[in-house]
């Protein structure tokens, strides 16, 4: 099996570094900078509950360098992903499946739907359709990264905690033959990787985790820890939650995981500090404008209001406009 990781961040870095020490997976990486020289020179170091390991991948910045993959995982920031599309051509052949970001709603997440949205684009996500003829959905499996980590140092992963829960999924919920056997791959490298009926439903669950918790975490610079220990903050995440669970289920996707339990989720790596505070402590941009246009047009298309998101929203774009 050949797996190609399209981006070297701390979910890529994981990924690659996990399959590259399962026997029979050819594990390649997409990097940059002193990210692409690490790895180079020393591969991929990863720190988790379980002690410490090395993993070795062919790692390169330019794809065309790479033979045709079986699977690739797109793990990139959602606004990177059109900036990517055409590099990534090299790696795909006819039996290839991709596995884009799922930071918000992604732009395919209709596809393969029965009922009165089937197949809708939402033109919001993805305007004029560019992804959608670019990374066609019936290549797309969907794989959601519900899993906390962060790279300390060049070429060097640290997990956070002991939860790495990637559930895979064809978008129609059908069980395929590609699916199945990247499922088997990701469990024997170390993840909890069961192929479920409801991508969309697991999508939902981390959007919405994403979209409650980064926000404040980045408003007020506290660790997932401090957060949950704050009675006050936890109302405002659970009230996010309910109003964000109530599009999820009118466009049929309710979350699988009740909103008391992920909230709880915060204890299981309480030092561990959401993306959008790594990236404001580092003073890159703050990605939130995927998260912001996934609910909003979600919302809209449910016809439903969602006060408390606003709110918080509003709140996260003046703090993300003042650098």
């Amino acid at each position: 099996m050949k797996v190609c990781v399209y981006g070297a961040g701390a979910i890529g870095s994981l990924i690659a570094g996990r399959l590259a020490c399962v026997s029979g997976i050819e594990v390649s990486v997409v990097a940059r900078g002193e990210q692409l020289d690490a790895i180079s020179r020393q591969g991929i170091h990863i720190v988790d509950a379980s002690g410490e390991v090395t993993a070795h991948v062919k790692a390169t910045d330019n794809p065309a360098s790479l033979d045709v993959q079986d699977y690739v995982f797109l793990a990139l920031k959602q606004h990177q992903l059109l900036d990517v599309v055409n590099s990534i051509e090299p790696l795909i052949g006819e039996n290839t499946s991709l596995i884009p970001p799922t930071t918000g709603i992604p732009y395919w997440y209709f596809y393969g739907q029965p009922g009165a949205h089937g197949n809708r684009r939402i033109d919001r996500l993805d305007p004029g359709g560019t992804l959608w003829r670019a990374i066609p959905p019936q290549r797309v499996l969907g794989c959601v990264f519900r899993v906390a980590a962060q790279v300390v140092a060049p070429g060097a992963v640290h997990q956070d905690g002991s939860y790495a829960k990637l559930p895979l999924g064809e978008p129609d919920g059908s069980v395929s033959a590609r699916v199945r056997r990247l499922s088997e791959a990701m469990c024997a490298a170390g993840f909890e990787s069961p192929v479920v009926d409801n991508i969309r439903s697991w999508l939902w669950t981390k959007m919405i985790s994403s979209l409650c918790w980064n926000p404040v975490a980045a408003l007020t610079l506290a660790t997932w820890g401090e957060l949950a220990a704050s009675p006050g903050v936890v109302d405002v995440v659970r009230r996010m939650m309910q109003e964000a669970d109530a599009v999820a289920c009118a466009l049929g996707g309710p979350p699988p995981i009740a909103v008391e339990e992920r909230l709880a989720a915060a204890r299981s790596a309480p030092h561990h500090k959401m993306s959008m505070l790594q990236d404001l402590e580092r003073g890159r941009p703050l990605e939130y404008q995927p998260l912001a246009d996934s609910i909003e047009a979600m919302r809209d298309i449910a016809g439903l209001g969602t006060p408390t998101i606003d709110s918080v929203l509003a709140l996260l774009r003046l703090r993300a406009n003042r650098g």
